[in-house]
């Protein structure tokens, strides 16, 4: 597994999406209100939007474009106008910081 660090946990702020690249993988890193941390795929997948620079509701992501929510656990579309899925990542914490591998997406 290739796995990178991408940052430490201390860098995300509760319920607000953190932009990651890793090997020209655009990821959107969020610490929700559970304590968990997600990582989804950063492109809104009904236009070219950065899913990061949305909004953190519950679990999902919603685009500040067009309004669409993304799962966080699965990468859905929960509302239109998006139908197609974004990937969903793999996330290890290990001694406070995050690790991905952008390579891997997991199995929903």
């Amino acid at each position: 597994m290739a796995r990178t660090q991408v940052c430490a946990l201390a860098d995300l702020t509760l319920n607000e999406a953190k932009r990651v690249v890793v090997d020209g993988t655009p990821i959107a890193l969020v610490l929700d209100s559970a304590g968990d941390v997600h990582a989804i795929g950063d492109t809104c997948t009904h236009g070219d939007i950065s899913l990061s620079e949305g909004f953190v509701e519950g679990e999902t992501l919603e685009c500040w474009a067009h309004g669409s929510q993304f799962s966080l656990l699965t990468g859905k579309p929960l509302t239109l106008p998006a139908y197609e899925p974004v990937p969903v990542f793999g996330v290890e914490l290990a001694d406070g910081n995050i690790f991905i591998d952008p390579t891997v997406t997991k199995e929903i």
